[in-house]
This record gives C-alpha cells, sequence and structure tokens, in this order.
C-alpha cells in the first residue's frame, strides 16, 4: 500500500491552442514555501506573460490543496488544473501553467479546456512515482544455500529488492520488501530453505519506486 503518487523530478511540457501558448510546469514539492520560491521564480521567468496560473496540493492525506484563476475568468484555470490532479490522486505536487495570449478569446469552457488539458498531457509525460514503506531485512545462510535462495528470489511472486550481499563464512543478504509481504515471503522462505537461515528485521524505510497510472 502507498503512502501517496506524485511526480519524481520537475517537468514541463508545451501546447499552442488557438494561437495561445500554454507551458505547465509540475514539480515535486513538499510545503508551501516551496512552491512560494517555484512560483516567484517563474513570475520573474516569464514577466510578460499574461496569466500564471497554478494548483498544488499538498500532505500524504492530501488536505492542504491550493489553486490561482491569476487573472482568468473565476473558475476557469485553477479549479480545473487542481480537478486534474485530484483525478490522478496525486499529492505533494504543482502544477503552474503559464498562458501567453495569442488573440483568440477562448471562452469559459475553452479556457477551462485549455487548463485542463495542459495539466493532463504533461502528466502524460512525466514520470510518476508511489511512496511506500519497506521492511528492511537481514538474511544469513550457508554457502550451499545460496544457490536455491537466489533461485527463489528471482521466481518469488512478491516484490523483493536486493540492497546489499555480503560474502565472510556465510552469506549476508540485505533485503528490501513491501510491509503487506513480508510475512508470506518469509514463510515461503522458510519452506523453501527448511528454516536453515537466520532472519532479523532491521528498519522501516520511505522509498520511492516507479509507478504506472492505469489511466495511462
Amino acid at each position: 500500500m502507498h503512502n501517496y503518487i506524485s511526480i519524481k523530478d520537475p517537468f514541463q511540457n508545451t501546447l499552442e491552442i488557438k494561437k495561445s501558448t500554454f507551458i505547465t510546469y509540475l514539480y515535486p514539492i513538499f510545503n508551501a514555501e516551496a512552491f512560494d520560491d517555484i512560483y516567484s521564480q517563474l513570475k520573474k521567468e516569464h514577466y510578460k506573460a499574461n496569466h500564471l496560473c497554478y494548483a498544488y496540493i499538498l500532505g500524504n492525506d492530501s488536505m492542504v490543496q491550493r489553486m490561482s484563476d491569476d487573472g482568468e475568468p473565476s473558475g476557469t484555470a485553477g479549479i480545473p488544473m487542481l480537478e486534474v490532479l485530484k483525478r490522478r490522486q496525486l499529492t505533494n505536487i504543482a502544477a503552474i501553467t503559464v498562458r501567453y495570449f495569442g488573440g483568440i478569446k477562448l471562452g469559459a469552457s475553452g479556457l477551462i479546456r485549455a487548463y485542463s488539458s495542459s495539466v493532463s498531457e504533461a502528466l502524460k509525460l512525466v514520470d510518476l512515482i508511489q511512496n511506500i514503506d519497506q521492511q528492511i531485512v537481514e538474511i544469513v545462510l550457508h554457502y550451499a544455500q545460496n544457490d536455491a535462495f537466489i533461485y527463489f528470489i528471482n521466481n518469488s511472486q512478491e516484490s523483493v529488492t536486493i540492497l546489499d550481499t555480503q560474502y565472510t563464512d556465510k552469506v549476508t543478504y540485505t533485503l528490501a520488501l513491501n510491509l503487506e509481504a513480508v510475512e508470506s515471503f518469509q514463510q515461503s522462505l522458510i519452506e523453501r530453505l527448511n528454516n536453515q537461515f537466520e532472519w532479523t528485521n532491521k528498519e522501516i524505510q520511505t522509498v520511492d519506486i516507479p509507478y504506472q497510472d492505469p489511466m495511462d
């Protein structure tokens, strides 16, 4: 079970809609101060732009949600952008769309589609991550069991990552396992190696792993 879904790195994408240019920036953020710094910098960079609209969501529970139309008709920019982020179940993320007016008015419905599409198209291209808790486990076994252990790892139905391997008089593996997989993985390993190994639960660590959105 993930803690949240977000993006790994900053990203930008540009759309041309009826001669207006919409540049959407996506940023992973974890507090409002970080957003303010980013927004101020983009304001300076795009000082000739007509509008810099935004939406952002913060917190693993997505409780902090902010948006701005920045001079566009009320409800035509910030809310559509925010709804895209919410629909994708994203948090700890900011979307800022810069608009350079091209001379053709889009109307309220056109603006809603434009700002919504700008964020949606950017999200189709960016790398998503899911933040999860993993149990770090240390396993010590004899060399005679090593081949069977590696075969077990390579054919396991559980998500397991080998973080480190130490070779001394025995072989020591440090693994990362999803929390919900720990018990079943341990039981299967007991059966495979006839319980001839040492198992020690270490710390729980939070990691980011790639995420494939089913909406893509």
